[in-house]
């Protein structure tokens, strides 16, 4: 093998890697999530974000408190694993969130302000492809991955170990199970050339949510949720991509006792820019938030997102090795 052909293999690998475990944060996935990669990658995400609205920022159900302001100051760890199952792609996650959550709300006629911090609910995800190149195995199976048209099936589950006030209405663990079941499709749109790879991603999901039964004094219940997410991706260059972002969320109304509120309506657009930064290491930026709130009961949201990863897979590694001796 030459000195080019490992420097492209290197580059394609970490750059599927990287892309596949972008990481998933709480409702909205990123761009280019669901690619896939060589069995056996590795990767860890670092992610920053900055969030406001009308909902806790870190609750995927976003129980709208009209006339309410939180801010979340969060960062999320994890760890993800690529490996085949049956014959296909598939990978397993985990993603635990940290950090401050402050609002303001009225409560009784009386403006209140509430702080908490803590460790969050860590969340695990399995997905499998269904539809789409089979596994990557091998060097060869690598050289020759397109995506094309792919789908996948996804479970996501919340543990509901986060830290938890019973005397607070917003926490950053949300004392119940959650979680979802999503099919992303990746769509490859012309050929699979590293500086000009584009592609048109679908991720329909359904959100369920057990009830919480001591949410100050009171049981939260939510419906199920909606949600379609869509990219448009392209690289500018080899190592520079970019992606507009959609998604749409419906359902999802909240109920405190016998209360029911109302069930959601929320339209949000955003952009996601990625830059490699090594053979290993990407630095992305992104920004999400709503455009249809208008009125004091709509879902409005604001997310900017900061995240680096980092990836690898030994057996790149070791070429990498062999070429610097």
């Amino acid at each position: 093998m030459t000195t080019n052909q490992s420097r492209f293999l290197i580059a394609l690998l970490l750059t599927i890697i990287i892309a596949t475990f972008s990481s998933q944060v709480f409702a909205q996935v990123p761009a280019r999530f669901y690619w896939h990669n060589l069995a056996g990658g590795k990767a860890v995400p670092v992610i920053g974000m900055s969030m406001s609205g009308n909902a806790n920022p870190v609750d995927p159900s976003h129980f709208v408190v009209p006339d309410a302001s939180f801010n979340a100051t969060v960062m999320i760890v994890g760890f993800a694993q690529s490996l085949p199952v049956v014959g296909r792609s598939a990978t397993i996650a985990i993603l635990v969130p940290t950090g401050r959550l402050s609002g303001e709300l009225i409560l009784d006629g009386q403006l209140t302000n509430v702080n908490t911090n803590g460790f969050g609910d860590p969340m695990i995800e399995f997905d499998i492809n269904l539809i789409g190149p089979k596994v990557i195995k091998s060097i060869p199976d690598l050289i020759r991955y397109e995506p094309g048209f792919s789908l996948d099936l996804v479970v996501d589950v919340a543990i509901p170990i986060g830290n938890y006030d019973n005397s607070l209405s917003l926490n950053i663990g949300q004392n119940r199970w959650y979680g979802r079941f999503a099919s992303p499709i990746v769509w490859q749109i012309g050929p699979w050339i590293p500086n000009r790879r584009t592609t048109f991603e679908l991720i329909p999901s359904l959100w369920v949510f057990g009830d919480n039964t001591d949410f100050v004094g009171s049981t939260l219940s939510t419906d199920p949720m909606f949600e379609l997410e869509a990219h448009l991706t392209r690289n500018f260059n080899k190592d520079l991509w970019g992606s507009l972002d959609f998604t749409w969320t419906t359902g999802g109304k909240a109920s405190l006792d016998r209360f029911a509120g109302e069930k959601l309506n929320m339209m949000g657009a955003g952009f996601t820019l990625g830059y490699h930064l090594d053979d290993n290491l990407e630095f992305t930026i992104g920004y999400l938030t709503s455009v249809n709130d208008d009125a004091p009961t709509d879902l409005r949201m604001d997310n900017f997102k900061i995240s680096m990863v980092f990836g690898w897979h030994p057996l790149i590694e070791g070429i990498k090795r062999l070429e610097s001796k």
